[in-house]
């Protein structure tokens, strides 16, 4: 008998070389299952995701479980089921997160899982994570908390100048009254 071999087509290498590009360009990655989505959802969806430096793009399982394997990725198999959307993080990963979770309040999509610095969460965990302040919501908290201490400084500061010159306008008033 003849020895069975299967032929790799070439578009299936490509897709899967271009999700090993996307893997490394991103910092983390959101899968959800996006069935009862319309195209109008979708793209406002991914309109939302752009503003925030993410993407969103449908996926076949079986080229991100390649994809994941070749680059040493965490295992994340058990998402890898039914119809998978992927949301490619480069920037901010919480405010791409609270767009998904938002959505997903209103919309029929569901967060799996995915993968945040490395570690592997579940759609539960990725819920979790939306609610934490964003990078720059944590960026001005700190801010404001740095600048509570310079500005009581400058308000103690500026009170004895201030005193000062009111105690002399009294002193100079009473003064003037006793002259008349």
């Amino acid at each position: 008998m003849a020895e069975y071999t299967t032929k790799l087509q070439q578009y299936k290498l490509d897709a899967v070389e271009e999700l090993k590009d996307d893997f490394k360009a991103a910092k983390d990655c959101i899968l959800a299952d996006y069935r009862g989505l319309n195209v109008e959802q979708i793209t406002a969806l991914r309109n939302r995701l752009r503003e925030n430096g993410a993407i969103f793009k449908v996926v076949k399982n079986r080229y991100v479980k390649i994809a994941m394997r070749d680059l040493e990725m965490p295992e994340i198999t058990d998402q890898l089921v039914g119809p998978t959307a992927m949301t490619l993080m480069t920037a901010d990963s919480g405010a791409a997160a609270k767009v998904l979770v938002e959505f997903s309040n209103d919309t029929v999509l569901t967060v799996k899982g995915g993968i945040i610095d490395g570690k592997v969460f579940d759609g539960d965990q990725i819920k979790q994570f939306s609610r934490l302040p964003s990078k720059n919501e944590l960026l001005s908290m700190l801010m404001s908390a740095m600048n509570g201490p310079v500005r009581g400084l400058l308000y103690a500061l500026q009170a004895v100048p201030q005193k000062l010159v009111r105690t002399l306008q009294a002193v100079a008033e009473k003064k003037e009254a006793e002259v008349k």
